[in-house]
């Protein structure tokens, strides 16, 4: 009698249509609502940023401000600081000077904010011992490294994993600053960065480059006797601003923002106007030259750069900026054959430039250029090892080195931090509990540690090829 029941389901279910046909035309123009107009866009907008207001003050506290949480005495031996629990309970109770942390319950766990954490771990660093890494690697004299994050691809998790890369960082003890270049703002959001328009966003310092650019120029015009090219109100504007004036801080006490928002689109459009009016202008140089002029590179151990989905101008400046470049990528056919396309753009646009340059400074006898990264890797995300293995791998055979070999898994933890408007690591592992915790943060603490290994393979050669040019001064 069952397998009767049974067999006639199976036959029920191949009798059946599919969804799409024998669709009443009177039914469905029942359901269809009015016609948009372009009105209609700003409603829908609206409604939109009502829910991201809403959504995004979920993770605020009650002064209308995000707050990092807290970390407790297991969590920062285990991640943070590498110690045993009961020797960090007797340093603490032998230096009543330092920060004790807060008891949420009597008898229960200590509590430490990041920024107490930080001046344990330098503690550490000064007093403990000399076996143990307790501070994280940072040649002295050097610059900052800047890591441009980057592909033309949309949702292979590039901004997701730019904040988790500066989030780790942090937690490591290094100091970030995080410059968002991409006009929808994501990064800047994580951070719960405010940005009222495009004066606040990395916008005016390439508009500062250019207007010093044309003051030189019109010098030089006025020296042969031409007329000078006027600045105009924006760029007058432009030249009392610096980096410190767009640079915010956020609830990391280690970590700023340079943030975004729309209005910063409008570089895409005003850059090439620029560079029109003054073909000699090294627009590619723009972000760096004053993040360098400023004095930024010298305040930070490591830049993140969050770039737009597109190589426009902004992912130029970007990219040139870049000492490292990480392209993350799905492993799927699609995004393997994007990113591809992806690389041969970034050859055509920088061979195209040093070919322009180099044939203007033959001509001139002067220094030809050529772009150079110190490490280009991409990363697997969002990886299904039950679904993906095979093409992986096959990545891998084609890619080499280029490819990382950790894969970024998508867990449980990840789809929830991201619901709540944070990173993994601003997840309060009691919202689950440690195993789910710390299970959740394997993937994003692995890829944290091929892209520290690359950071300090990075810095380690820069510190050979010194020490080898000083003994060859000798």
């Amino acid at each position: 009698m069952a397998k009767d029941i049974h067999k006639a389901r199976d036959r029920s279910k191949e009798s059946a249509l599919p969804p799409y046909f024998n669709i009443d035309p009177d039914s469905a123009l029942a359901d269809l609502d009015t016609p948009t107009t372009t009105k209609g866009f700003a409603e829908i907008s609206e409604a939109c940023s009502r829910g991201r207001a809403d959504l995004a003050s979920r993770g605020l506290n009650e002064d209308g401000q995000k707050q990092l949480r807290l970390f407790s005495t297991w969590e920062i031996t285990r991640y943070l600081i590498p110690v045993a629990q009961a020797h960090f309970r007797r340093v603490l109770k032998q230096n009543p000077d330092l920060p004790q942390g807060q008891v949420e319950v009597e008898g229960g766990a200590k509590w430490f904010t990041l920024d107490e954490v930080l001046r344990l771990r330098a503690f550490f660093g000064a007093q403990g011992s000399k076996s143990k890494n307790y501070l994280p690697y940072r040649p002295e004299g050097l610059p900052a490294k800047m890591v441009a994050v980057a592909n033309f691809k949309g949702g292979v998790g590039k901004t997701s994993t730019a904040a988790h890369l500066a989030m780790s960082a942090a937690l490591d003890g290094y100091k970030v600053l995080v410059v968002d270049l991409d006009s929808q703002g994501s990064m800047t959001s994580i951070f719960s960065g405010k940005v009222e328009d495009e004066w606040q966003t990395a916008f005016p310092l390439l508009a500062r480059h250019y207007g010093e650019h044309l003051r030189l120029e019109n010098q030089r015009r006025l020296d042969r006797g031409d007329s000078p090219q006027p600045l105009d109100d924006a760029l007058t504007a432009a030249m009392d601003m610096t980096a410190g004036d767009v640079i915010q801080s956020t609830h990391w006490p280690n970590i700023d923002l340079i943030g975004a928002q729309l209005n910063l689109y409008w570089a895409e459009f005003q850059i090439p106007v620029w560079r029109m009016a003054a073909r000699s202008w090294k627009l590619w140089d723009a972000l760096t030259d004053r993040l360098d002029a400023d004095g930024v590179l010298d305040q930070y151990d490591v830049i993140f750069i969050d770039t737009p989905p597109a190589l426009g101008y902004l992912t130029i400046n970007g990219l040139s900026a870049a000492d490292i470049l990480l392209v993350p990528m799905g492993a799927s056919f699609l995004e393997f054959d994007s990113t591809g396309r992806f690389f041969d753009m970034l050859h055509s646009t920088f061979a195209s430039i040093e070919e322009g340059e180099n044939l203007a400074a033959r001509a001139l006898g002067r220094p030809e250029i050529g772009f150079e990264w110190d490490a280009v890797r991409t990363v697997i995300t969002r990886y299904d090892g039950a679904q993906q293995g095979e093409l992986a791998g096959l990545m891998q055979a084609y890619l080499g080195p280029v490819l990382s070999p950790h894969k970024q898994d998508y867990t449980a933890l990840i789809g929830q931090a991201g619901e709540q408007v944070s990173g993994i690591y601003e997840a309060d592992y009691r919202d689950f509990n440690r195993e789910t915790y710390a299970r959740g943060r394997e993937t994003f603490d692995a890829t944290y540690a091929a892209f520290k290994r690359l950071l300090i393979g990075v810095w380690r050669r820069e510190v050979g090829e010194m020490e080898q040019e000083a003994r060859a001064a000798q």
